[in-house]
């Protein structure tokens, strides 16, 4: 049985195209994807992000349980609301899950994991948990729903809706939280541009998703989430790395902590293994074909493989992320193997569109 947000309804009522998003019944547009795009890139939109899990972490042990869980360090969490964006791994170094970690207070923290992998994520919390007998709870927060408000005018309609809000989160800085009575609003994103993600009772989001909505924000479905975190090149779990692919070949060496005496899982393996593929984006010179997951990159180095594709509606050029061999260059022309024929494609650095703003 497929799972359904708080949200559900509205979304129907809306005119939402529904689809299966990791068993939860979730939108994809509500009518026209390239508009609901343009809406966080030009305005304002809004997305329900509910199947994604809230998993509380409380007790004594919880900043040492974190700190052998994660690749990252928590230790850089010296700040209530300060958040960190890290891979929790395998033995063999493969990633399990990339989420965020919110330092909430002392003994206190609180995991975004996807929703796809979110059981398996809770087995394994718990599994490292009995097996290090940490003292530390691991509360998955179902109660909770997780709105996305994004777009160069997003913060000021989150305003408009919650009176007060401005005063506690306009002086937050990029990857923080603060609490705003039942509200956990949080300066993460995943479309590249400026906004919050809003952590609520579930009890309590069909009223606020109203508001936004009177307020003219935009609802926005998993297509343009997928656009737009392309755009902004960010990775997507499943399709840009999995249990078989290291951080460091997936473009997220910058989320893991190698220098440090702190042991980690898959550390061991990690320097064991160093980085073998370079993770570089790609924009395809040929007006006539587009990008998608799998298809075969041809350098003057070897092989390389696309893992997230996509036509780019901020662009109008088709772009993708792809892991190519070491010595590929920025700026190099490769052939992309696109329906039997060899289509020419520019590496690039991995983030196309942020803010409003091409980078290619």
């Amino acid at each position: 049985m497929e799972k359904k947000t708080a949200l559900n309804a509205i979304h129907r009522q809306l005119g939402a195209k529904m689809v299966d998003f990791g068993g939860w019944d979730m939108p994809l547009h509500y009518g026209s994807q390239i508009e609901e795009h343009h809406a966080v890139r030009n305005d304002s939109g809004m997305f329900d992000v509910s199947h994604m899990c809230a998993v509380d972490l409380a007790g004594p042990d919880a900043k040492k349980y974190l700190l052998r869980l994660v690749a990252n360090n928590v230790d850089k969490l010296q700040n209530a609301g300060k958040a960190l964006y890290s891979a929790m791994l395998n033995e063999n170094g493969g990633v399990i899950d990339d989420l965020i970690v919110y330092f909430v207070e002392d003994g206190c923290f609180r995991i975004v994991v996807n929703a796809g992998t979110a059981e398996k994520d809770l087995l394994w919390m718990n599994s490292r948990q009995a097996e290090w007998e940490s003292r530390v709870t691991i509360t998955p927060r179902r109660d909770l729903s997780i709105v996305a408000v994004q777009g160069p005018n997003a913060k000021a309609r989150v305003w408009q809706a919650l009176p007060g809000a401005r005063a506690v989160t306009e002086s937050l800085k990029p990857f923080c939280a603060a609490r705003v009575g039942d509200y956990f609003i949080a300066t993460t994103g995943y479309t590249g541009e400026t906004g919050f993600e809003i952590t609520l009772p579930s009890s309590m989001v069909q009223d606020f998703w109203k508001k936004l909505l009177d307020l003219g924000v935009k609802p926005a479905g998993l297509g343009a989430r997928d656009t737009l975190r392309l755009e902004a090149g960010m990775n997507l779990y499943g399709q840009d790395m999995d249990e078989k692919v290291s951080p460091l070949d997936a473009g997220l060496a910058w989320t893991v902590d190698l220098e440090s005496a702190r042991d980690f899982v898959g550390k061991a393996a990690l320097l064991a293994h160093p980085q073998e593929r370079q993770f570089l984006g790609l924009l395809l010179l040929d007006q006539n074909g587009v990008l998608r997951a799998h298809q075969k990159v041809l350098t003057a180095s070897g092989e390389g493989e696309i893992t997230s594709g996509t036509f780019s509606p901020t662009l109008e050029r088709s772009i993708a992320l792809a892991r190519l061999p070491f010595k590929t260059a920025i700026g190099e022309t490769v052939k992309v193997e696109i329906r039997n024929k060899q289509l020419a494609a520019k590496v690039v650095k991995p983030c196309f569109v942020r803010n409003g703003k091409a980078f290619v």
